[in-house]
């Protein structure tokens, strides 16, 4: 059976696991969501959908350093308990967490945290774009919506594919530690140096 996007989206937002783990699913029990979401809840997956309004009061501030010395990154995560906090397993993932921003310098955590005028004036400029290229004028909000959503990939952290592993992102990084660690993990903001850049 085909697993199309549709499926793999709709199991995603039910039970707020990544989209390969939600794939793998669907492939496992031939496209039945509710057998896939029993699936990945028997894996403990689907956990991190469950604890995404838990308070998180504790956690890390991380840094990282570039081997070379002329980038750096301050990324704050948090998390429930400060038992979480001082595994191996959750400093691990802070420092991943920090050697991605390092590389993919995304603008902010989540795009609830870019500013709505930066998105249209992105908006003005992709439909003026498309305008001028000739594109019909009734497809001409579709492509500008698609450079819009890609815009957004590219510039939010959780939305980013994870450099070490393209074929998840931040986001599923963060969802599988949730259902690891059973507590609620956040990235609540970052700061990235670059010597030379303001």
């Amino acid at each position: 059976m085909s697993i199309s996007a549709k499926m793999v989206k709709e199991l995603r937002e039910k039970t707020g696991v990544g989209m390969m783990d939600c794939k793998k699913a669907l492939v496992k029990t031939e496209g039945d969501i509710d057998a896939a979401i029993k699936f990945l809840r028997e894996k403990g997956l689907s956990k991190a959908a469950a604890k995404a309004d838990r308070a998180t009061s504790e956690g890390l501030v991380h840094s990282y350093i570039h081997t070379n010395g002329k980038l750096g990154v301050l990324v704050e995560v948090k998390c429930e308990t400060d038992f979480v906090a001082r595994t191996d397993d959750f400093v691990a993932l802070c420092k991943d967490i920090a050697m991605h921003i390092a590389a993919s310098n995304p603008m902010s955590v989540s795009a609830d945290d870019i500013d709505p005028k930066l998105i249209e004036a992105e908006r003005e400029i992709y439909r003026n774009k498309a305008l001028n290229d000739g594109k019909p004028e009734k497809i001409v909000d579709k492509i500008v919506d698609g450079q819009i959503k890609k815009f957004l990939k590219e510039s939010c952290l959780l939305e980013q594919e994870f450099v070490k592993d393209p074929d998840k992102t931040v986001l599923d990084l963060l969802n599988e530690a949730i259902a690891r660690l059973g507590e609620n993990i956040q990235v609540s903001r970052f700061t990235r140096f670059a010597l030379g850049e303001k």
